[in-house]
């Protein structure tokens, strides 16, 4: 790759909470719904009527399609919403498209039916192993999508899945190993063993569905609320004497540049827990900002991955400030909206970048909280912070080209 060579979103999809789309982030309302876990009532962040209409379209309109798990389909759903945006089409057969999906649970509804089904009758259908494999998500999304020459790859590392994805099409696409690429992050995780699982750890929401039961930055109590969605981005090359042709030729279209993406690792003895200082965001940062040759003055806002667990929280303003010391951007997250979709929160944040980007405009967070205040100076780039179980996190970096 040429030095005057950019790695370039075309076009981006997405499925959560909030509809297909992110034109939900436009009038920001309570999406969340309740699920009943044996005595106890939890908010969760489900898909609403329309979206989950598409779902049921989409299963029915290839005969596999109707035995795939709802992580896979809401991956087609993003991708297909992406590579039309792209403009990708059939006449690119030539073109080598790779994909690049991440995923922390991957199949869990399937994988829990099958489960029930062998304990109940002893025996499972020959298509249980090939329809619960992580790599059955990247490898629909590329049948779907028609790809031709490139990999299919999976994904799976916590809550920094999707950048984990990203990352590795970056890197495919610097090195020549793809000329296209759809990478991004899906999760489908309500179900009712995913659910007790975060309900036990301790940090679930106390607060009903119409409160705003998922409030990132507001302090203690802890109001962790799971979701479920997906987002993909179409990413291709672009050399910057092109790029400035295309922005002569259609002034008023936003071109978005991924300009990077860090990664993260502290080493600590709980595997659900990270330190007050936040190590692991402060790599991840350091390394998205220095692979983009970018300082912090240079930083517009912050995504933050906020999952609203007061420890979570609290650490990752702690990196901040160690990053960016006296001088700290505004942050904000999307989680209050959507809530937290496991592997898919990073890709559904740094959509949530891109929109950001687009309309220049900072939705306000009707409950207290350290998020905001609107930035004072217009949005050019912005930093989207990720992290996960295990030590891991992962800071991409993407800009009004």
């Amino acid at each position: 790759m040429s030095a005057e060579d950019l790695i370039i979103i075309r076009g981006r999809g997405s499925v959560s909470a909030l509809g297909l789309g992110s034109e939900g982030y436009a009038a920001p309302s309570p999406t969340f719904t309740t699920r009943n876990l044996g005595t106890r009532a939890l908010p969760v962040a489900a898909l609403p009527a329309a979206a989950e209409a598409a779902v049921a379209a989409l299963r029915q309109q290839h005969p596999s399609y109707r035995q795939l798990d709802r992580t896979v389909l809401l991956a087609l759903l993003a991708a297909r919403q992406a590579t039309k945006q792209a403009t990708w089409n059939e006449s690119d057969k030539q073109t080598s498209l790779a994909v690049s999906i991440g995923s922390s649970r991957g199949a869990t509804g399937r994988l829990e039916q099958f489960h029930e089904e062998f304990l109940t009758a002893g025996t499972v259908p020959v298509a249980a192993s090939p329809l619960t494999t992580l790599g059955n998500v990247a490898s629909w999304v590329a049948y779907d999508a028609g790809a031709h020459g490139g990999a299919a790859l999976s994904h799976s590392s916590t809550c920094s899945s999707a950048f984990q994805a990203l990352g590795n099409a970056l890197a495919w696409l610097r090195a020549g190993m793809a000329d296209r690429f759809l990478a991004g992050g899906a999760e489908a995780p309500l179900t009712d063993f995913t659910l007790a699982q975060m309900h036990a750890i301790g940090i679930y929401s106390p607060f009903a569905e119409a409160d705003w039961p998922c409030r990132p930055g507001a302090g203690a109590p802890s109001t962790f609320v799971l979701g479920e969605g997906a987002a993909v981005f179409a990413l291709e090359k672009a050399s910057s004497q092109a790029l400035q042709q295309e922005k002569l030729a259609q002034p008023d279209k936003p071109i978005f540049r991924l300009e990077s993406v860090g990664f993260g690792f502290e080493a600590i003895g709980s595997k659900t827990g990270l330190s007050r200082d936040g190590q692991h965001f402060q790599i991840a940062m350091r390394q998205a900002l220095t692979q983009a040759n970018c300082t912090t003055a240079a930083v517009d806002a912050i995504v933050l991955h906020s999952p609203g667990t007061p420890a979570g929280d609290a650490a990752e303003r702690a990196a901040i400030r160690a990053i960016f010391g006296e001088n700290v951007p505004s942050f904000t997250s999307n989680k209050w909206l959507l809530g937290h979709t496991l592997g898919a929160s990073a890709a559904l944040s740094l959509e949530y970048a891109l929109h950001l980007l687009t309309t220049q405009a900072w939705p306000s967070v009707p409950f207290a909280t350290d998020l905001g205040p609107t930035p004072t100076r217009p949005l050019r780039r912005l930093l989207i912070n990720a992290a996960g179980f295990g030590g891991n996190a992962a800071s991409a970096l993407v800009s009004l080209a």
